[in-house]
């Protein structure tokens, strides 16, 4: 009942060092460092330029584990390495976004506008045309904090107002019509 994605191998690419630690795994490149604890339910080896995840035994627990910190860790490799990023979408007519240092500053047609601090650790940039642009090493962070920030002014089905991701697409409805 092993997990099929936690038997796959980590490669480690050049640049990138590894170490692990009793139930800690940090992984250092490019672009930074990243820390994760690990779960006693499995054990993390390094085998020349690969980390290899295996369940400590064959409970459900241990095979969940299994997968999960397999990716978790594949997750770090790639941040260190390449980075993450998320691309917001910002429509509606008078709905702009700009970045002043550690804050983005949004005008969501609300009559007061919103000041969101940017966290330690990710970067953003805000273009003309209304896209946000969120990256950071960390795949859980860029993710969290994009969803932040989509949730101050959701998508509406009738006009496509609000903040979504570039790739989400908004299921339009037909609004009401006077009936004679």
């Amino acid at each position: 009942m092993a997990s099929k994605i936690g038997k796959l191998p980590v490669a480690i690419p050049a640049g990138v060092t590894v170490t692990v630690v009793p139930n800690l795994v940090t992984v250092k490149g490019p672009k930074g460092e990243l820390k994760q604890d690990f779960n006693s339910l499995v054990n993390v080896e390094m085998k020349g330029t690969e980390v290899i995840v295996t369940p400590v035994n064959e409970t459900k627990a241990a095979s969940a584990a299994h997968g999960l910190y397999r990716n978790l860790i594949y997750n770090m490799v790639v941040g260190v390495t390449q980075g993450y990023s998320k691309t917001l979408i910002i429509t509606g007519v008078g709905y702009r976004a700009e970045v002043q240092g550690k804050n983005i500053i949004m005008n969501l047609g609300y009559s007061s506008e919103f000041v969101v601090v940017i966290p330690e650790g990710l970067s953003v940039t805000a273009d003309k045309d209304g896209k946000l642009t969120v990256t950071g090493i960390d795949k859980q962070k860029v993710g969290e904090f994009s969803a932040q920030i989509r949730k101050l002014r959701k998508p509406e089905p009738y006009k496509g107002k609000g903040i979504r991701y570039e790739t989400e697409v908004i299921r339009r409805k037909v609004g009401k019509t006077g009936v004679k």
